[in-house]
């Protein structure tokens, strides 16, 4: 029996405090109130990281500029030291890989540096080792080439169109390791890139093209199939890693959502991987021109113009 106070009256129980489920509930805070979900005991993930700004026109030409300045050292000691450099450019349909191409090839020496974009293989082609077409177009010393797609096709579209048996996928899977250590240890630096895009980016690029009549060329029928069978794409990408992503040539993957960091950064770390020296020569005298003799050139009006339209 609960003890009587002097005055007779029961004692009261001790004054709780007023349960408040979470700040959120007051109303000067209504507009800031968490989901009931939110307050269960179960941790939430962590939320992704938000993506970076796109680059402005004036910060990436400033950039670029830069770059171009390094890229033309860097071949400049590449020539210099006779070394060999394939660079290797694949990834999904319209992920930036001509882009890229086009700003490193812009500055460089085109008697040293070559882009090689083979079409289709003719049917001679077919009959021959797959390697066998693209081992005519390695470099020499002092030479750049760059692969626009490359025999990593028969792990890509190849495997995904049915255009190749089963087993000579199996193969390709087999040989590719060993064909690239066997690039890599006759001299030639082999690089890899595989640019990456989102399925949101790749579609409005995709739109895009097919809006501009300048661009409508890039949109093949194989690029339409892509679009169809982007898991099929999704699962040849991932078995190719697998197997081909060796220590002595590995794969470099560029995110590529943002065309503009996409090049920049390319550029930047294929610079890092050949170290150069700046064998900028010395500024040139010109020798002053020869005089003239007494020779009397023939008319203007003798040679043939293009129209001035413009």
């Amino acid at each position: 029996m609960a003890r009587q106070k002097s005055d007779g009256q029961p004692p009261r129980e001790p004054a709780r405090p007023a349960v408040r489920h979470g700040r959120n509930l007051r109303p000067e805070r209504a507009h800031l109130r968490i989901p009931a979900t939110a307050l269960d005991a179960t941790p939430a993930e962590p939320l992704p990281e938000p993506a970076p700004r796109r680059l402005g026109k004036k910060e990436y030409e400033d950039e670029l500029r830069r770059l171009y300045i390094e890229l033309v050292k860097w071949q400049e000691w590449i020539k210099a030291q006779g070394l060999k450099l394939v660079v290797l450019f694949e990834g999904r349909d319209a992920a930036g890989k001509g882009g890229a191409i086009k700003r490193i090839t812009e500055p460089l020496q085109p008697r040293y540096s070559r882009v090689v974009a083979l079409p289709a293989p003719t049917e001679r082609e077919r009959t021959q080792w797959y390697f066998q077409r693209y081992i005519a177009h390695l470099p020499a010393a002092g030479e750049v080439v760059l692969f626009d797609r490359s025999w990593y096709n028969r792990a890509g579209v190849e495997r995904v169109m049915g255009f190749c048996t089963e087993d000579e996928y199996q193969e390709f899977l087999r040989s590719c390791p060993e064909f690239e250590r066997m690039l890599v240890r006759s001299g030639i630096i082999l690089v890899k890139y595989w640019f990456s895009v989102s399925d949101e980016e790749q579609e409005r690029r995709f739109q895009d093209r097919l809006a501009d009549p300048t661009k409508r060329w890039k949109l093949s029928p194989m690029d339409v199939q892509s679009r169809a069978r982007w898991m099929d794409y999704s699962k040849a990408k991932d078995e190719m890693f697998a197997h081909t992503d060796i220590k002595q040539a590995p794969w470099w993957v560029v995110r590529s959502d943002d065309k503009k960091r996409a090049r920049l950064n390319v550029i930047s770390h294929l610079l890092s991987l050949v170290p150069y020296e700046d064998l900028t020569p010395e500024p040139i005298i010109l020798p002053v021109r020869q005089k003239e003799t007494g020779y009397v050139r023939p008319p203007m009006e003798d040679q043939t113009f293009i129209p001035e339209r413009y």
